[in-house]
């Protein structure tokens, strides 16, 4: 899922220009050893050569925190790789200095933002903005959620290999886009029915050659589609990991069962208080559960043993996610009107294989696309 609202996003600190650091007394903030910071400084130069094609005669300004161990490690990867660029400092600048560094940029420029937590300058709306001016973007949000061996994975996850994002990714979109149905094998007899063809799937492979934007929040690695009737959508899935109201990714003692009729969650089989929260949460406020998010994650980094705490980052685990909620404004539906869900919450199923039409695609933990 990409540029939708989940429990998440909705907790994106808003952040003032001169704030202090995310504490008040914060612990110290041990760097990441020399050797992370090469290996993300060989990952970022691969990202902006295949993904971006910054050439050098083109600008880039990196507004950056230091607040995080994480955050310091991108920043100076990417003074390695980009050694021309302008670099802003968010803590010791005033809202209207680095506004002020964007002002001399044209169409085609880069734009980075390394962020321990979500740049936000009152209503300011900096992506947005920026894509608006026909900016690139590379975003890392966030980043404080992943300290330590995560911050590690983290920049594991950024390793872009061209040829496996772009021929599986077109492949999925290729298969999803011709199947007259679907079905998620989560084990122990649980699957999930899709007796629906599937909506235009929608592509994050680093590939923005025929896109309006160019960019978007960085690790990579996803293709997503859903049901084009929602009401066709039946069974059961079993899921590892959700995102609670903390807004962190979640992993319950043992998996837990969605019971799902009709595109709906009707009964929860060993649940956990945290995820009934979820569920309450989202049945007072849309009265129903939707599932509606297919998510096809591509992210060879993350799996079921290797996670990081931020659900935005994870979210491109290799395997499937799904929605919880009504809100998924990429596609619109009947009785569905843009804006009025409020809800999109990512939850991550135990994966045995998916069928796409006759044909699986996913097993042993792999995409055989």
């Amino acid at each position: 899922m990409t540029n939708t609202t989940s429990f998440a996003s909705l907790a994106s600190e808003h952040i003032s220009i001169n704030s202090p650091a995310l504490e008040a007394n914060p612990a110290p903030v041990i760097p990441l050893p020399d050797s992370a910071i090469a290996t993300a400084s060989r990952h970022l130069g691969d990202v902006l050569h295949w993904c971006f094609q910054h050439p050098s005669a083109h600008a880039a300004v990196v507004v950056f925190d230091l607040r995080t161990d994480l955050s310091m490690a991108l920043t100076q990867a990417y003074r390695h790789c980009l050694p021309d660029a302008t670099f802003i400092d968010f803590d010791l600048n005033t809202p209207e200095q680095v506004l002020n560094s964007f002002k001399d940029l044209v169409a085609g420029d880069l734009v980075v933002l390394v962020q321990s937590t979500n740049f936000r300058m009152d209503a300011y709306r900096i992506r947005v903005e920026l894509f608006k001016r026909d900016l690139k973007v590379i975003e890392h949000p966030h980043l404080g959620r992943m300290p330590g061996e995560q911050a590690l994975a983290y920049i594991d996850a950024l390793a872009y290999d061209i040829d496996y994002y772009r021929g599986v990714g077109r492949g999925l979109k290729r298969l999803i886009d011709q199947a007259p149905n679907g079905m998620i094998d989560s084990g122990e007899g649980a699957q999930l029915v899709y007796a629906s063809p599937f909506e235009d799937a929608k592509l994050n492979i680093g590939d923005y050659s025929d896109m309006k934007n160019w960019g978007g929040q960085f690790p990579i690695g996803e293709v997503f589609t859903e049901a084009k009737d929602l009401l066709a959508v039946n069974g059961r899935v079993r899921i590892f990991v959700f995102g609670d109201t903390s807004f962190s990714v979640n992993k319950p003692p043992q998996p837990i069962t969605l019971v799902i009729a009709q595109g709906q969650v009707v009964d929860v089989i060993d649940s956990t208080p945290a995820f009934d929260e979820v569920i309450a949460q989202i049945k007072a406020d849309e009265s129903v559960v939707w599932v509606r998010e297919l998510g096809f994650g591509l992210n060879r980094t993350f799996n079921r043993e290797r996670m990081v705490s931020d659900i935005g980052t994870y979210e491109r685990m290799c395997g499937i996610h799904l929605s919880l909620g009504a809100k998924h404004g990429i596609y619109g539906k009947p009785n569905f009107k843009r804006g009025d869900g409020k809800y999109h919450v990512d939850v991550f199923a135990v994966t045995e294989s998916v069928t796409l039409g006759e044909q699986v695609v996913f097993r042993d933990g792999a995409w055989v696309v």
